[in-house]
């Protein structure tokens, strides 16, 4: 009868995703036939099917709303009921050496693509300048990473880093308090567990919000899609799915071993779909925690890991921040042949891609570092570049960051569980399903 029950959980699971998937597909489509018209002066004459874009806005902004007492109440909870301080260390310290290590290959990966397949083969001979945003120095751009001003700014998920590191020190603070055992422990554990029940009420609209995100990018950026930036999209593109299907699979067994590719696989697709869907990590968040938990990943780790991924796990931004700058090189007839550039490109990726925020655009920090670093003296012209390339590769970019949060539960859980985590989950899984 359990087994039964299981299937029919993952046919349903299955048929919400292909709805999910079609919402998308029929977006774009509407999206394309019904585009942004503008005039010579980027007037808008015909608002096309960017008038559907608040049908996806509404979806965002009803996750948004979740996140994050879910983050704060995940995270904070998770630590406070550790008994082991020591084991809660183990596993942020594993998570971000991982998370590093993982965007340094995928930025190696992209430049060896853009050596094989430059974006621009022609420098570009007329050029407008744009605006640039009002710089940050890097002192302050450390301190808005890590902390806000005041209380009331951790409950804007635009301070998700600052929330994370916060519901981290609150955590330990109740587990050396009051202790793992105490009410404000046990409310936190509860309050988890019904923000993840609040986020499969609103899962339901899913499929209506995808049809307005989709028809709004196609509407407003189709007519971009040519040329050189046509080309770019057409390396990024398929990139970022045969990540998928190499990487990922790689990094899940190395976590889990046998078996664990194939499990992979069975529950990365909800989170893939979600992120193409909404371009947030943060909004993907409460669906890589229910997949972890029906994965048998320890609880612990993937409420550890998830959260603090959509804020620090970016492996497609590192193939954009170096899609981006190949795409500059090309563009300014600069030759891209230097090891001490390539060296540096790859230690740019991961820095701005690394505390980024987990919503669209990511505030534009990683394009002003990039460009501040490789073009100072063609800021005004680099970054609006930058930025169009950036909201062009925005969601296969998206899902590579957050439905990777998911695979590294992987392989922060064979450091910290055990080689035989994975087998351990099956067989408890298995004997669940008997009885």
């Amino acid at each position: 009868m359990s087994s039964q029950l299981n299937k029919k959980s993952v046919a349903r699971n299955y048929l919400f995703l292909g709805i999910m998937l079609g919402g998308m597909i029929l977006g774009a489509i509407v999206g394309w036939i019904f585009p942004e018209v503008r005039d010579a002066n980027n007037e808008v004459i015909d608002a096309g099917a960017t008038v559907l874009e608040p049908l996806g806005t509404l979806f965002l902004n009803m996750m948004f709303c979740i996140v994050v007492p879910m983050v704060f109440s995940s995270i904070a909870g998770s630590v406070a009921t550790m008994r082991s301080r020591k084991r809660a260390g183990k596993i942020m310290g594993t998570t971000i050496l991982t998370f590093i290590i993982t965007g340094a290959i995928a930025a190696v990966i992209m430049i060896v693509l853009m050596k094989l397949i430059p974006p621009v083969l022609e420098p570009w001979s007329t050029l407008t300048e744009g605006v640039v945003e009002q710089p940050i120095s890097i002192p302050d751009l450390i301190v808005n990473f890590f902390t806000v001003g005041d209380f009331s700014g951790l409950l804007s998920r635009s301070a998700m880093l600052p929330l994370i590191v916060f519901s981290i020190l609150f955590g330990f603070g109740v587990n050396l308090g009051p202790g793992p055992d105490s009410p404000i422990a046990v409310f936190l554990t509860s309050l988890s567990d019904a923000m993840m029940k609040v986020v499969q009420i609103v899962t339901y609209y899913a499929p209506i919000a995808f049809f307005g995100f989709f028809a709004d990018l196609v509407a407003t950026y189709g007519p971009q899609i040519t040329a050189d930036y046509g080309r770019a999209l057409a390396v990024y593109y398929p990139l970022c799915f045969i990540y998928i299907f190499t990487a990922f699979p790689l990094f899940a067994w190395f976590g889990g071993g046998k078996g664990a590719v194939k499990e992979m696989f069975r529950h990365i697709a909800r989170p893939a779909i979600t992120s193409l869907g909404t371009c947030s990590s943060v909004a993907t968040i409460p669906t890589n925690l229910e997949e972890a938990e029906a994965t048998g990943i320890s609880k612990d780790v993937s409420e550890i890991v998830v959260p603090l991924g959509a804020t620090m796990h970016m492996d497609g931004s590192c193939f954009s921040c170096i899609l981006k700058i190949a795409f500059l090189f090309g563009v300014f007839g600069r030759p891209f042949d230097s090891i001490g550039d390539m060296a540096l490109m790859v230690v740019v990726a991961v820095l701005s891609s690394v505390g980024m925020s987990g919503v669209p655009g990511g505030g534009y920090i990683g394009e002003f570092i990039m460009c501040s670093v490789f073009f100072p003296d063609q800021m005004a012209i680099a970054y609006p570049i930058a930025i169009t390339i950036g909201n062009l590769v925005d969601p296969p970019a998206t899902m590579i960051n957050s439905s990777g949060d998911y695979v590294i539960s992987y392989v922060v859980s064979r450091f910290v569980d055990g080689k035989d985590w994975f087998q351990k989950a099956m067989a408890n899984r298995k004997k669940q399903n008997i009885e």
